[in-house]
C-alpha cells in the first residue's frame, strides 16, 4: 500500500481512492460538539489555537486540508426566521427553512444543542405548497462567491489538495430534502399517498441540482461531491429499497451520470445510520464512497467491504464510543482496521462530530495512534 514517493495532498486522495500506492493515507476529520470545545478548553487546550472546521483541515491536530467551493445550493430567500415561545428551558422558533422547531436552550454551547429538537411543523403539506416554494429554488448570482472567476478559478485548476464542490451539508440529497419540506413522519406516508407529489419533488431536486452546479463545472473540475441524505436510522433505512428504486433511483442515476460528464471524479453520499440495504441501489446509480459508517448502527467498514468488494469506498467507521474508553480499547478498535489501510479506499474518521465524552488526552492519544497507523507505523 505505501510507496516512499512523496505526494501532494490531491494525489494521495486519488491514488487511496483506485487502490494505488500511497506515501501516506491522508488524515480527516469532520468536527467536535460545542460542549467538546468546552470540555477540552476545561482540559488546557486553547479554542483559538485550533481550526474547528475540520472539513478543511486542522494543523493543531496533524489533519489534511481540503477546499471545499461554497456555492449556495438552499433557499434564496430562505423563510424569515421569527422567535414563537421563549422560555428559560426552551424556545419555539420558525428556521430559515420554514420549519417550526421546539429547542432545549438548556445544556447549548457553542452553537451545538444538548439534544435534538422537536419538529413540530413543516412547510409543505400539498401539491401547491411545494409549487408555492419553487421561487426559493431559482438561480441568482449570490450563489457563487464573489468573484470566484477572476480570483478562486485560476487556484483551484493548479490545486494540490482535493477541490469539493459545496461546503458540507450543502448539496442536499433527495431525502434530505423531502424530509425538510415534509417532516419524516409525513414523508413516511407521502411516498404512498402524494405519489405525484413525491416524483415531482425528486425531478426538481435532480433538475435544481444541476442547474446552480453547472456554472462551476462548465470552468472546472472537482475531485468529489458529498450528496447528504441521512435516510437511515440504527436499524435501517428510513425508505424501503422498493421506494428508493421506484422514486429516488432514477433521478440520483441521472444526476450522478451528468456530475461525472460534467467534471466530477467521484461521487459520495453521506447517511448516518445503517443504509446498507440502499447500497447496491447506491453503486447501481454510479455513487462510489459512503460516509461516516456510524458503528452504533452496525456499519462495520470491514465487513461491510467484505460484502460489497472495492467498488464502494469506506469513509468513517471510528466508533466515537471506543475514543472515551482507554488508550488500549482505543489501540484495539483502529487494530482491527489495519486490513482497510493496506488495501485502499477507505478514509478512518470518527463515525461523525466527537462527543463531549471523549477526553481531550483519548482524542490527542487517537490522532497519534491513527497517523502511526496512516503511515503504516501502526
Amino acid at each position: 500500500m505505501f510507496t516512499r514517493a512523496a505526494m501532494n495532498g490531491r494525489e494521495r486522495f486519488l491514488n487511496v481512492m483506485e487502490y494505488k500506492p500511497a506515501d501516506r493515507v491522508p488524515n480527516y476529520e469532520a468536527g467536535v460538539w460545542g460542549q467538546t470545545i468546552d470540555r477540552w478548553e476545561a482540559e488546557g487546550l486553547s479554542r483559538l489555537d485550533v481550526h474547528w472546521d475540520w472539513f478543511t483541515g486542522d494543523e493543531q491536530f496533524g489533519m489534511d486540508a481540503r477546499e471545499f467551493i461554497p456555492v449556495h445550493f438552499d433557499m434564496m430567500p430562505g423563510f424569515e426566521s421569527k422567535i414563537i415561545e421563549r422560555t428559560e428551558r426552551y424556545e419555539i422558533f420558525r428556521d430559515g427553512k420554514g420549519i417550526t422547531r421546539k429547542a432545549l436552550i438548556e445544556g447549548a454551547a457553542g452553537g451545538t444543542r444538548a439534544s435534538m429538537d422537536e419538529f413540530i411543523d413543516f412547510p409543505v403539506k400539498s401539491h401547491d405548497d411545494f409549487r408555492a416554494l419553487k421561487y426559493r429554488y431559482e438561480m441568482h448570482a449570490t450563489r457563487y462567491p464573489a468573484q470566484w472567476e477572476s480570483i478562486m478559478l485560476p487556484r483551484w485548476k493548479n490545486r494540490d489538495i482535493p477541490l469539493i464542490l459545496g461546503r458540507n451539508c450543502q448539496m442536499l440529497g433527495f431525502y434530505w430534502r423531502a424530509r425538510e419540506w415534509l417532516g419524516t413522519e409525513n414523508l413516511c406516508y407521502a411516498w404512498y399517498d402524494m405519489p405525484e407529489l413525491m416524483h415531482e419533488m425528486m425531478a426538481f431536486i435532480a433538475d435544481f441540482t444541476m442547474m446552480i452546479a453547472a456554472p462551476v463545472l462548465a470552468k472546472t473540475d472537482v475531485d468529489y461531491v458529498m450528496i447528504n441524505e441521512d435516510m437511515s436510522m440504527k436499524g435501517g433505512p428510513l425508505l424501503s429499497p422498493d421506494t428508493y428504486r421506484e422514486f429516488i433511483f432514477p433521478h440520483m442515476k441521472r444526476l450522478v451520470d451528468w456530475l461525472k460528464k460534467n467534471g466530477v471524479r467521484y461521487v459520495a453520499v453521506d447517511t448516518d445510520g445503517n443504509c446498507e440495504a440502499l447500497i447496491p441501489l447506491l453503486l447501481e446509480a454510479g455513487v462510489e464512497a459512503i460516509w461516516p459508517l456510524e458503528r452504533a448502527s452496525d456499519m462495520d467498514p470491514v465487513r461491510i467491504r467484505k460484502k460489497f468488494g472495492k467498488e464502494m469506498r469506506l469513509w468513517g467507521g471510528v466508533d466515537k464510543r471506543e475514543l472515551a474508553k482507554d488508550k488500549k480499547a482505543i489501540d484495539d478498535h483502529l487494530a482491527a482496521m489495519l486490513p482497510l489501510i493496506d488495501e485502499g479506499g477507505f478514509f478512518p474518521t470518527v463515525d461523525h462530530t466527537v462527543p463531549p465524552d471523549v477526553s481531550l488526552e483519548n482524542f490527542r492519544y487517537y490522532m497519534k495512534r491513527k497517523n502511526d497507523m496512516l503511515t503504516g507505523k501502526f
